[in-house]
């Protein structure tokens, strides 16, 4: 396994505060994202304190948990872990979303370090990449621009 990135864009021509608002809050990710399922947290956390658990689940079936590592709204952005069970055979899998100022309004940056084979490297740019990481972006990007 080879340490790997995997980085998506967008500009968003919103206040960055804006931005933040909707996309900062690591337990509201499924209310802006189309594809991914409602998250609750374990054990009642505080979505704003490293330690949260995030749960993802599809008919009771728990699909993916992820851990709060950084919230730091400050700098517009939070840092999280995978957790059991994976999607896909990787490790130490850390992404960050943060959103930065631009002058178009706001950077929006959805970017991951993790270790994986050649084979899975494709798979996640794929899956993370495109389906979760592109998909959310522009549904986010789609929610602040068409009320304007």
């Amino acid at each position: 396994m080879r340490p790997r990135t995997l980085e998506r864009s967008l500009v968003i021509a919103a206040d960055p505060e804006a931005v933040w608002a909707i996309a900062g809050g690591f337990a509201g990710l499924a209310d802006w994202h189309p594809h991914l399922p409602p998250a609750g947290l374990e054990d009642g956390a505080d979505p704003e304190v490293p330690g949260a658990v995030r749960v993802f689940a599809v008919d009771g079936a728990v699909v993916a948990r992820e851990l709060l590592l950084a919230h730091e709204p400050a700098a517009r952005r939070y840092r999280y872990t995978l957790l059991e069970p994976l999607a896909l055979p990787v490790d130490e899998y850390v992404a960050t979303l943060a959103v930065h100022p631009h002058p178009d309004g706001a950077e929006v940056r959805w970017s991951a370090a993790y270790r994986a084979t050649d084979e899975v490297a494709a798979q996640v740019e794929a899956r993370f990449g495109d389906g979760v990481y592109a998909t959310g972006l522009r549904a986010l990007a789609e929610r602040l621009t068409s009320t304007r």
